[in-house]
């Protein structure tokens, strides 16, 4: 029996496999991390309005493209503000509106830019 077996594994060529074939199988390493890309942070125009001091006024379509949900963080002059966010359509998207009296504390001044992101903590 043990001739038949060698006789049937020479009769059988062993084929060869064609690299390209397998190359075309392996997708590229930029498929691989292909995702969309969501703005994290932005830079906007504080704008001093008559807000509570634990909120802050944006557009809904910017808390959008940002994930901000429930609050929000301000970073200006070295400075962060967590802040519950309060979604406004009369708000322009390029601005928040935060409380007049808590900017002035922190000498930051109306029409200052800042960079507004979601709350992660």
């Amino acid at each position: 029996m043990p001739e038949e077996q060698k006789k049937d594994e020479k009769e059988e060529p062993k084929r060869k496999v064609d690299i390209k074939t397998l190359v075309k199988l392996v997708p590229p390493a930029s498929a691989l991390k292909q995702r969309s890309s969501k703005a994290r942070e932005k830079r906007i125009r504080l704008r001093l309005t008559d807000v509570s001091p634990t909120k802050a006024k944006i557009n809904p379509a910017l808390a959008d493209q940002l994930g901000i949900s429930d609050k929000l963080e301000i970073a200006v002059s070295g400075k962060k503000f967590v802040l519950e966010a309060v979604r406004d359509g009369g708000v322009p998207e390029n601005e928040v509106h935060v409380n007049e009296e808590l900017m002035r504390e922190n000498g930051i001044s109306d029409n200052t830019i800042a960079t507004v992101r979601a709350h992660r903590g």
